[in-house]
């Protein structure tokens, strides 16, 4: 039951190809943008897209997996746990940043998509 108090499932396409560092020892991080969008009527009957934007990170294996499969455009589902960080930039500033690290993720795009100039969704 602890793996269920901090769990995320989002759904959303890949702002940019995976940005892939290995580190020290070989171990591998990725890190992307997502974005999910919501499409609704507003109080005058009009369609209405709201694009939410969300920082994706994956270490080891999931990561090199990530570096074969994933391109910019790719509809996927990623599962992870949502985790907050700080940090001083050069001027001294402290900045957040909200992150969701991934446990696993689909692809959801069909194989076929490369083939066509059609977005499939």
């Amino acid at each position: 039951m602890n793996a269920l108090r901090n769990k995320v499932q989002l759904i959303g396409n890949l702002g940019m190809n995976p940005e892939i560092k290995e580190l020290e020892g070989g171990r591998k991080v990725a890190k992307f943008t997502l974005a999910t969008n919501e499409i609704y009527k507003n109080q005058k009957g009009e369609k209405v897209q709201d694009t939410q934007w969300h920082n994706i990170v994956a270490w080891g294996k999931t990561a090199s997996l990530m570096e074969e499969l994933l391109t910019k455009g790719k509809e996927v589902l990623v599962e992870g746990k949502l985790t907050n960080r700080s940090w001083e930039d050069q001027e001294g500033k402290k900045r957040y940043i909200t992150e969701i690290i991934t446990s696993d993720f689909l692809i959801l795009t069909p194989k076929d998509y490369a083939k066509t100039d059609k977005i499939p969704f």
